[in-house]
């Protein structure tokens, strides 16, 4: 009897696709993306409080990163895993696969470029004039922020892509 062909030598636990376990998944996700948008809301509000003792504010080009990242988490969770593999008919035509996997590299590339905006503004527009850190904080916000949504696709992808056992798969 010959085995399948496995990439690992152990396989995951059987607790890992369950249905508890990607529920949990969905709502780690959740809440990494609520405290990345909180931290980022929090130094807008700031930067446009009394209290922000300086000239520097919270523009659009601060928001921009932010906008690329969510972008990027909504192209990424559209995409199904079994379309990544999937060369046959029976998702509406040929090329399936390759499509998928040019729309899950531009979600990506969305989202790395949030993050490496982020950084950007950080560096150029508040550690290169050397403000001090009430001010800086609007930067690392962002960068956090960026850094919380992708994490926060990351996790949402894998959980919502587990295989699972009671599942009916009506396509094959």
């Amino acid at each position: 009897m010959s085995q399948p062909f496995r990439l690992w030598r152990f396989s995951a636990p059987s607790w890992l696709s369950s249905a508890t376990s990607r529920t949990i998944g969905v709502y780690t996700a959740g809440a990494l993306f609520s405290l990345g948008l909180f931290f980022f809301i929090d130094a807008s509000a700031y930067s446009a409080s009394s209290r922000n003792g300086s000239d520097v504010h919270i523009n659009f080009v601060d928001w921009i990163p932010g906008i690329c990242s969510a972008l990027g988490m909504m192209v990424i969770n559209s995409i199904e895993k079994t379309r990544l593999s999937a060369d046959t008919f029976s998702y509406s035509g040929t090329g399936v696969a390759w499509k998928a996997r040019l729309v899950l590299f531009l979600g990506f590339a969305l989202m790395a470029g949030g993050l490496a905006g982020s950084v950007t503004v950080l560096v150029l527009k508040y550690v290169v004039p050397k403000y001090l850190f009430p001010t800086l904080y609007f930067g690392i916000a962002n960068v956090v922020a960026n850094g919380l949504i992708m994490l926060s696709s990351i996790v949402l992808w894998i959980s919502q892509n587990m295989e699972e056992d009671y599942t009916y798969n009506l396509l094959s």
